[in-house]
């Protein structure tokens, strides 16, 4: 039979919000490919044979790593989040076959946030700034639109409710920072735009604008 590569979504990084499903596949994985953080926190520490590697900048390395376990096991890929949105899944449809993909879905930071401000987000849109820019149009002031929004260390709260404030919402839009969420340290704080603008700025967050 042949052997399968096993995208396994891990959630937003509490334990408590991975699905059973994938933390099985995990816990049988004799391939395991994951972040750093994600293989420290997951990967075998019994003393069991589980080959590793983790996800870095060199993708082609990892895709290569993923192909050679292949040969004898399945290979269980741990990204954070739900696969479906901005995960190594995109790479991995590029390179194998469909048919050898089996994907587990993971509860995302998004879900997790608007769950937070008990907000459906049926309507919203979802934009990342995570090592990229929307374009303008997705961005453009509407009455009632809602987005949600996922940060970087250039792109945090304050540049983003800066840019914002500069496309015409207006200041007392409101503007939620959803920050570690699913962790102890967990923070959800709700300002308005204007505020947003001028305090200290968060970064790698959710943040959630409803105009």
């Amino acid at each position: 039979m042949e052997h399968r590569i096993i995208v396994a979504g891990i959630g937003p990084g509490n334990s408590a919000y991975m699905i059973p499903e994938a933390r099985h596949a995990i816990d049988q994985a004799r391939c395991l490919v994951g972040g750093r953080r994600a293989l420290a926190q997951y990967a075998r520490k019994d003393g069991a044979s589980q080959r590793c590697c983790a996800i870095t900048r060199d993708i082609e390395g990892v895709l290569t790593f993923i192909e050679n376990g292949l040969a004898d096991s399945d290979v269980v890929v741990m990204v954070s989040g739900d696969p479906g949105y901005y995960s190594l899944l995109d790479a991995l449809r590029r390179r194998f076959s469909v048919s050898s993909l089996q994907v587990i879905p993971g509860i995302s930071s998004f879900q997790l946030a608007f769950a937070r401000l008990a907000l459906p987000w049926h309507g919203a849109s979802l934009l990342s700034f995570h090592g990229r820019v929307p374009d303008d149009q997705t961005l453009t002031y509407g009455k009632g639109r809602l987005l949600g929004l996922l940060t970087d260390h250039v792109h945090t709260s304050q540049t983003i409710a800066a840019d914002l404030l500069t496309r015409g919402w207006p200041p007392d839009t409101f503007f939620a920072i959803c920050s570690r969420l699913s962790y102890d340290d967990e923070s959800v704080r709700v300002l308005t735009l204007q505020e947003a603008a001028t305090c200290a700025p968060v970064s790698s967050c959710v943040i959630v604008v409803r105009g």
